[in-house]
């Protein structure tokens, strides 16, 4: 009786152990970050940072897929058509992610089609114009705009990006007419401004260094180069307000929500990760991470704060 009972025993433990041990841990293989723009740009240096140190707390290695065109939908389109198994991810900016949608017919809804992960960190553009331009001021380019309508040509890194936002909006406050030439991306368009083949563009400060190129101004408030006036002391509220760039991490709705908490708080680690912190800060980007939970609250802001935005420019 008793050996009977051990072997009952053993047996419902058996019969127990097997699941738990057949359960799948997450992650058990890389993790693939698709970004929609081109080489080169901010979105690609900081990610080279970020998947160089993420492994430590994720398990995995995340491996970066460039995938640009289309203004950015090329590879967001991918990222919202892939499993959501958590093992593709999006890592993108607020123009892309909120804007586009009030601009193009998207064969997805932003909002119903992504869940955030976390927000990386955020931007602020800078206008720059090439190391040796006639252009010593922001106010000698406006003016020479202002005399020669058309002339000035402005690159920017796709239709409604992080680029063309801020600069059509100052460009539309000043009164200045250019002519807007799209690249596929931040590198893209930084190669076209040292070749002389624009005036001026924008880019962030991860790809300043070592470039011959001259700052104008810097969009937001917070000063992060020394003698560059930001938009907000020139008076420009309204650049100041719409042109800061978030760079957000999200995950195809869907995630198993298990899977999206070990991704949210691998991230939040990240965030206070000493090395992380120093790579980013020798880039000259910020880490400043807010969870997934409450960007999403956030990214619907986004939506609203731009379709304004979009129809003042339709009016």
């Amino acid at each position: 009786m008793r050996f009977r009972t051990i072997l009952a025993l053993a047996a419902a433990l058996g019969f127990a152990a097997t699941p738990l041990a057949a359960q799948e841990t997450y992650p058990d293989r890389p993790i693939t970050m698709i970004i929609p723009l081109g080489a080169g740009g901010s979105h690609d240096l900081n990610a080279r940072v970020i998947t160089s140190v993420l492994p430590e707390y994720i398990g995995q290695p995340v491996v970066v897929q460039l995938m640009p065109g289309a203004g950015g939908q090329t590879g967001t389109a991918a990222a919202a058509q892939a499993q959501p198994d958590g093992y593709t991810l999006l890592f993108t900016h607020n123009f892309i992610d909120q804007l586009q949608q009030h601009v193009a017919n998207l064969p997805y809804e932003p909002n119903e089609a992504f869940v955030s992960v976390a927000r990386v960190n955020t931007g602020q553009p800078v206008l720059v114009v090439r190391g040796d331009s006639p252009f010593q001021t922001w106010e000698e380019l406006a003016e020479h705009g202002r005399e020669n309508p058309g002339q000035l040509r402005f690159g920017h890194s796709g239709n409604w990006g992080a680029f063309m936002v801020p600069g059509l909006a100052l460009l539309n406050e000043v009164g200045v007419q250019a002519t807007l030439i799209p690249y596929q991306g931040g590198g893209p368009v930084m190669q076209a401004l040292l070749a002389g083949d624009i005036d001026f563009t924008f880019a962030f400060p991860s790809v300043l260094a070592g470039q011959d190129l001259r700052a104008l101004m810097v969009v937001g408030d917070e000063k992060i180069i020394e003698d560059v006036p930001t938009t907000t002391e020139l008076g420009f509220d309204i650049v100041s307000n719409i042109g800061i760039m978030h760079r957000p991490v999200l995950a195809p709705a869907g995630v198993p929500e298990d899977r999206l908490e070990v991704l949210r708080e691998a991230f939040a680690k990240l965030s206070e990760d000493a090395t992380f912190k120093s790579l980013m800060e020798r880039l000259g980007e910020n880490t400043a991470h807010m969870d997934g939970a409450e960007y999403d609250e956030r990214r619907r802001q986004q939506s609203d704060e731009y379709k304004a935005l979009v129809e003042s420019f339709v009016e």
